[in-house]
């Protein structure tokens, strides 16, 4: 409920006590001393000054505060009346009490269109004096309640023009009766053309039904609601705004205003769902996120880090990042922020440590700007396994460039050997045994030769160029014994690999087709969608053992060595390509290459 405001002087509108001041104009003196003694029992919040003229009585208006004017009717100069109607020059609203002994219809109905407040006649008695002093208590009671509104309502009107967010005065049936200017500027209307409108014309239907149950709160309860709700600008924008609204009773509980203040969150609101939305991705994204600011300490953490580091979220919001990475120290926490860029991103693998729990990660850590402040974003990914992987894998490449050594130098100088004295004995002699040793000696050095290729092999590979398919498909080709075999190639794409390994995995797969399909087989090397094929039109491969055709050493021809598919799979495996076997057109072998990055000419 509004708070009464305090009496105000009736002429300055300053605070006043309780007490009334009356002046009493009367051209008999003793008639005026006795009248405002009598008034003064009556009531003892009057003040009562008298005057004995009219012109008198309006000097004393024009310096004095008073609250009442009580006149006689007849007095020298000019009477009751015309006092009046010089008194509603300036002072339109103070009270004022005709008094007199002369009463008449005629008089009464020129006090009335002069505006008198009252019109009292004197009679005998001293009964006319309480009815007197309730006549100007009850006009005084009056003008001040009116002098309160009217105070109180240039300081809402006041108040509504300079509030810094918009203001809406409703009348009960809630249409708009009047609006701010900021009110104007967040709806998109002029006052004049929300003033008449119901809040419905402001709210879309999909939100009308919640709005309206607030509205019916309000007018059913005094007090205020609060709401966040979208609104329709006059342009048809949707907007999000925050409400406050209230409704003002009087002591009987009847409505005497009823106000809305409000202003546009939409940002705010865009920016509230975009956290939640983000919180919530975090929370699918299955990595560990951690978010942190200038100081170096965890603002923010998803479970999955947490659970990195077998704790919960908060043991370590709050911490510094280097409770947890020993990479960072608060001196070395600092040089590495100020050397990030805003948007900048960084790839580190490290340690982290939390208690007993310790796992190896590799952190993307991007620096962001959030709502004006600047925290960087990091996500955690567990490579525990993968260093494991990456260890083993080191330790099998180091004996398997141990292998190769062997092959390559223990080996192959034996080899040698053999072959440059088994030349020898060919010149000194004649014998059928020299050209099976000789088929020994040269399958003993293919065997050589594919497994210092298998074995070096599980490296990376060189630089990635550009490489026309169809031109190394036909050099490749050249290189191979193919006896009569035809060669056939439709793929006209480039693909992004390393040129040698390239040809390593197309004449493997060539002198696969023509060791399994004959001397005659036809050879097609094709497009795919994301790939190539190689394909031949020879005996096919049974399903059953296909699963087994790109392991080492397997082979169904006594003439090949088993490694020619295992290098083919290998080269494959370092480019990022997967390889399949597929039946070929005309019912044989097709070997499939697959996730392969094409090259624009």
């Amino acid at each position: 409920m509004p708070t009464p405001l305090p009496a105000l002087d009736s002429r300055h509108g300053r605070e006043t006590t309780d007490g009334v001041r009356v002046l009493l104009v009367d051209d008999d003196p003793d008639v005026a001393d006795l009248t405002a003694e009598l008034l003064a029992r009556e009531d003892d919040r009057f003040e009562i000054e008298t005057a004995v003229t009219p012109d008198e009585g309006l000097a004393r208006i024009r310096d004095g505060a008073f609250d009442c004017v009580v006149s006689d009717y007849e007095m020298p100069g000019r009477n009751g009346i015309e006092l009046l109607e010089a008194v509603r020059e300036t002072r339109p609203e103070l009270p004022f009490i005709l008094y007199t002994s002369k009463g008449s219809e005629a008089v009464a109905a020129d006090a009335i269109a002069a505006g008198v407040t009252d019109y009292l006649q004197k009679e005998s008695g001293t009964s006319r004096y309480a009815v007197l002093a309730n006549r100007i208590g009850n006009a005084v009671d009056q003008y001040r309640s009116r002098q309160r509104v009217e105070e109180s309502q240039k300081r809402l009107s006041l108040f509504i023009e300079q509030s810094p967010v918009g203001v809406i005065e409703w009348n009960e049936a809630f249409e708009v009766r009047m609006a701010n200017e900021v009110a104007e500027e967040t709806l998109g209307y002029t006052a004049a053309e929300l003033r008449g409108r119901s809040w419905r014309s402001i709210v879309p239907e999909s939100e009308q039904a919640a709005v309206g149950a607030v509205v019916s709160e309000l007018l059913a309860a005094e007090g205020g609601r609060h709401t966040v709700n979208e609104n329709v600008r006059k342009d048809g924008d949707r907007i999000v705004c925050e409400w406050h609204n209230r409704v003002i009773t009087d002591d009987d509980g009847d409505v005497v205003a009823i106000f809305s203040q409000f202003w546009d969150v939409t940002e705010r609101e865009r920016r509230k769902r975009n956290l939640e939305f983000f919180k919530e991705l975090v929370e699918a994204v299955g990595v560990g996120v951690g978010v942190y600011g200038d100081d170096g300490r965890f603002e923010y953490v998803n479970d999955a880090y947490a659970s990195l580091l077998n704790t919960d979220r908060q043991a370590l919001v709050g911490e510094p990042i280097w409770r947890v990475n020993p990479a960072f120290d608060p001196d070395r926490f600092s040089r590495y922020w100020d050397s990030l860029d805003t948007g900048e991103t960084r790839i580190d693998e490290t340690v982290h440590r939390f208690g007993d729990a310790e796992v190896s990660v590799q952190a993307v850590t991007t620096c962001r700007v959030l709502a004006g402040t600047t925290y960087h974003f990091g996500t955690v990914t567990d490579i525990s396994e993968r260093k494991q992987r990456e260890a083993e894998l080191r330790r099998q490449n180091e004996r398997l460039d141990e292998f190769a050594g062997v092959v390559s130098h223990d080996l192959r100088n034996p080899l040698n050997v053999a072959e440059g004295r088994l030349s020898l004995v060919a010149e000194e002699c004649d014998s059928d045994h020299i050209d099976d040793v000789e088929g020994a000696l040269a399958r003993m050095s293919e065997l050589i030769d594919d497994l210092l290729t298998l074995a070096r092999s599980d490296g990376q590979v060189g630089e990635l160029r550009s490489v026309a398919l169809r031109e190394i498909t036909r050099r490749c080709w050249r290189t191979v014994d193919t006896a009569d075999a035809t060669l056939t190639v439709t793929a006209d794409r480039r693909v992004s690999a390393d040129p040698s390994r390239l040809r390593q995995l197309l004449e493997n797969l060539m002198r696969n087709a023509v060791e399994h399909g004959g001397d005659d087989v036809t050879v097609t090397v094709g497009g795919l969608a994301d790939g190539f094929y190689v394909e031949d039109d020879g005996a096919g491969i049974p399903d059953d053992e296909r699963e087994a055709v790109f392991e080492a050493g397997y082979t169904t021809d006594r003439r090949g060595t088993g490694f020619g598919l295992s290098i083919a799979s290998r080269v494959a495996a370092v480019h990022g390509w997967d390889i399949d076997v597929a039946d070929g057109a005309d019912g044989g072998t097709r070997f499939e290459i697959t996730g392969v990055e094409f090259v624009d000419e």
